[in-house]
């Protein structure tokens, strides 16, 4: 497999209709994660011992940009002030396409005077996520 483009992990939000792009994003960030339950005890001879299939998988995004004022990015600003959860599609390119539910964690804005607008957003997901490869 050959290396591939940053710009193309993407980050989608679902306005109802179809996912769309939240634009604007220089860099951004993708990780899974599972949670280990530790089941070590007195004959585990001195070794740590996992349970397997016990844990707890989360899926989390970030990422920061240029705040353009697109739709995406109102709906995903929308979703923070009404502590909903998005829908979301993150696409990690000729890989897989990973799609649910994720709460928006953080939102902030800032901006110099002689400088664009840049934003930053976490997310965590809030449920199943489903992982379709491309």
């Amino acid at each position: 497999m050959a290396a591939q483009k940053g710009k193309d992990l993407l980050l989608k939000i679902h306005d109802g209709t179809a996912y769309q792009v939240v634009g604007g994003f220089r860099s951004n960030s993708f990780s899974i994660n599972g949670e280990n339950i530790d089941v070590t005890n007195k004959g585990s001879a001195g070794y740590r011992e996992l349970m397997e299939g016990g844990g707890i998988v989360s899926v989390s995004t970030s990422g920061s940009g240029v705040f353009l004022d697109d739709l995406a990015f109102k709906d995903v600003h929308d979703k923070v002030l009404a502590q909903t959860h998005a829908d979301c599609e993150i696409t990690v390119p000729d890989f897989m396409t990973y799609t649910g539910n994720f709460a928006i964690s953080s939102l902030e804005m800032s901006g110099e005077h002689n400088g664009e607008v840049t934003y930053s957003i976490s997310l965590e997901s809030a449920g199943a996520v489903t992982a379709v490869a491309l």
